[in-house]
């Protein structure tokens, strides 16, 4: 009685998940061996479209993975040093920060883009600031349309992301563990990682997640201050819209998405290795 009941209250959520979600992918799926004939969806099971991803686009999917993990790798650092300071060094100054964290999240995802090409233009804040302090004479052109610009957008955007999950795991490590482990003679490294890292894991782990799908899959930010950098999104969005290729644009998609979940596999099995001594 008790399982039946419980199915029934994650109904709405499943029947809402598998609409949204569950089923534009098996749609999407399904199409990619399809083909365009006279800009209409023909059924006809082919790996062509396949085919044509490995061979042209492969290497942008590749970069763009890196790209995603790097962003990851770093925003999940940034978060985790973050939270630790909300958590065990900011004491009552504490709340304040995580407001600010929390608050950020309400501030446009184009906002954020444009504020960082403001900052990293030509004529921009630092540029600007580094000519007036005589630091340099000549605007650095190469702040802005570049890898590190993406990189840096994408961590301000998804820095706040990261930073929740691992502090809501922090939240599990009492002070007292702490003052024990330091009274058995345990140095801060070891309390670092044989208690803080171990028990908030799964925190780490899903700010790597949020962080790398979202990078991997975002093409405004690279389209607006990555200049000639093309991620694998600015390939696929005219798929859908300016070809009407959906069956091509749906397959490079999939490929993303196998490379990222390989990618997640990698992660998820390099974090189960840690173990506390």
């Amino acid at each position: 009685m008790n399982n039946r009941r419980s199915y029934l209250l994650i109904a709405p959520t499943a029947a809402v998940f598998g609409a949204l979600f569950v089923a534009p992918c098996v749609y999407f799926l399904v199409i990619s061996f399809w083909i365009v004939q006279r800009y209409k969806l023909t059924p006809d099971f082919t790996f062509a479209n396949y085919d044509k991803t490995f061979q042209s686009y492969l290497e942008v999917g590749v970069f763009t993975v890196v790209m995603a993990g790097v962003i990851a790798l770093l925003t999940t650092v940034l978060g985790f040093i973050y939270a630790y300071l909300i958590r065990f060094r900011a004491g009552s100054w504490g709340p304040a920060l995580l407001f600010i964290a929390l608050i950020t999240l309400f501030g446009g995802y184009l906002m954020k883009i444009y504020a960082w090409k403001t900052i990293l233009g030509n004529e921009g804040v630092l540029n600007s600031a580094l000519i007036s302090a005589g630091l340099i004479e000549a605007p650095l052109t190469w702040l802005l349309y570049s890898p590190a610009a993406i990189v840096v957008t994408l961590i301000h955007f998804l820095l706040p992301l990261a930073v929740l999950p691992i502090y809501g795991s922090l939240r599990g490590v009492s002070d007292i563990e702490i003052e024990a482990a330091r009274d058995l003679g345990a140095r801060p490294w070891n309390i670092l990682g044989d208690i803080v890292i171990a028990r908030c894991q799964i925190g780490i782990v899903a700010a790597f997640v949020f962080s790398f799908l979202i990078a991997a899959g975002d093409y405004v930010t690279p389209l607006l201050v990555g200049g000639k950098i093309n991620m694998i999104g600015n390939l696929i969005a005219p798929q859908f819209g300016n070809f009407f290729n959906w069956p091509l644009g749906s397959a490079m998609s999939f490929l993303v998405l196998a490379m990222a979940l390989i990618v997640l596999v990698v992660a998820y099995a390099v974090t189960s290795i840690w173990k506390p001594r």
